[in-house]
């Protein structure tokens, strides 16, 4: 693969299941030959609530280090993943949040023309993983964005079924990110790569 394609995978995550899967993505990116950057989203909730949950601390201590995401790094990406757990069937406020300061660069067309992809996680079997990848990527018709979901365009993705994007039941922390999940993150990386390459190959000889 062409080592000049550039991904940002760009999450939101508290208690830890987003960032795990947000690391297995960034790693297989950049195995297939991508140059990533690997960025969170601000946290808006405040301090009190994140310690009263010992998960949701602990993943704020382990991530200190990842920077948070900004405008310029969708401009420097060809391809943006993005990942959030779902909330109410819908992506969380401190994504949509860093979504919604992009209005300068989508006024002037700076976000078009990209590959975007996304992947989530739930509490419970049937928690709102599709309607959250669905609403996320109504953004990116918003954009003129290129969306590149996984499908089942490899055998393991009959495995952890879902055509929208690795997603993940994490049952309120009892479930952590396993070899299915971890195998549906990186078709989906490499597939990214593969499609951001080629794209990006063509539009350079366009």
């Amino acid at each position: 693969m062409s080592t000049n394609v550039k991904i940002a995978v760009i999450y939101y995550s508290s208690t830890g299941t987003i960032a795990e899967m947000a690391k297995e993505i960034s790693q297989a990116a950049a195995k297939a030959g991508a140059e990533v950057r690997l960025l969170k989203a601000a946290e808006l909730a405040p301090q009190a609530a994140i310690d009263s949950n010992p998960a949701w601390a602990a993943n704020a201590a382990a991530t200190a280090d990842i920077p948070e995401a900004t405008p310029e790094d969708m401009e420097w990406a060809d391809a943006v993943i993005f990942g959030s757990p779902t909330r109410y069937g819908n992506i969380a406020s401190q994504l949509k949040q860093f979504i919604d300061t992009l209005g300068g660069l989508w006024a002037e067309g700076r976000l078009a023309d990209k590959v975007y992809s996304g992947f989530t996680s739930s509490a419970t079997a049937h928690g709102g993983q599709e309607s959250t990848l669905l609403a996320l990527y109504n953004t990116v018709h918003h954009f003129g964005g290129i969306l590149v979901a996984p499908g089942y365009t490899d055998p393991s993705k009959f495995a952890d079924g879902n055509p929208y994007g690795t997603s993940h039941i994490d049952a309120q922390g009892q479930n952590p990110v396993d070899d299915t999940t971890r195998t549906a993150a990186r078709v989906q990386a490499e597939r990214v790569v593969k499609i951001t390459s080629a794209l990006k190959a063509g539009l350079a000889t366009g």
